[in-house]
């Protein structure tokens, strides 16, 4: 841990934490009853009819919900600094915690993967920074990258069709 993230923990508690320690769980109903908060501090990816208004549109995946939470978690804990909070006992709804480099600063990630019947699930991603007013982009940009190497994973008949930018 550096010497900003312990001197961040006197105010902000879980900066002085590592991996997902001292990161309360979101509720689990966060995601059926989301209100997304008017700082620019978090990111969301979901199919068009979510609501709140995604800022990432998701297509259905072609593939069965258990394996698109499998290529979800590993991807998740592939990155760095990125620890798994909790899941649900089907492995369809996960949490995960992001921390910052310098200051240890932790985001919060939910996951939640649904079977759609027939081979298919879709995906709703929520990234938000615990402390402070704006994230610069990160949140967004975590998931951008999150959904980038799902698609790659996914072979094009088993991924989602998505206009470029989205």
């Amino acid at each position: 841990m550096t010497l900003i993230a312990t001197l961040l923990s006197l105010i902000f508690p879980a900066c002085g934490q590592s991996g997902a320690a001292g990161v309360p769980p979101p509720p689990p109903d966060l995601l059926s009853h989301l209100e997304r908060p008017a700082s620019p501090h978090s990111a969301l990816a979901a199919p068009a009819d979510f609501r709140p208004k995604p800022d990432i549109v998701l297509a259905p995946y072609a593939v069965p919900a258990g394996r698109l939470a499998g290529e979800l978690r590993e991807i998740a804990l592939a990155a760095p600094r990125v620890y798994q909070l909790s899941a649900s006992p089907d492995g369809l709804a996960m949490q995960f915690v992001a921390r910052s480099k310098v200051a240890n600063f932790p985001d919060l990630i939910v996951a939640r993967i649904s079977s759609l019947g027939e081979g298919y699930s879709s995906l709703v991603l929520y990234s938000y920074s615990l402390y402070g007013h704006s994230d610069f982009g990160v949140n967004e940009k975590r998931l951008r990258e999150w959904i980038a190497a799902l698609d790659q994973r996914l072979p094009p008949e088993m991924g989602q069709a998505r206009p470029k930018g989205q």
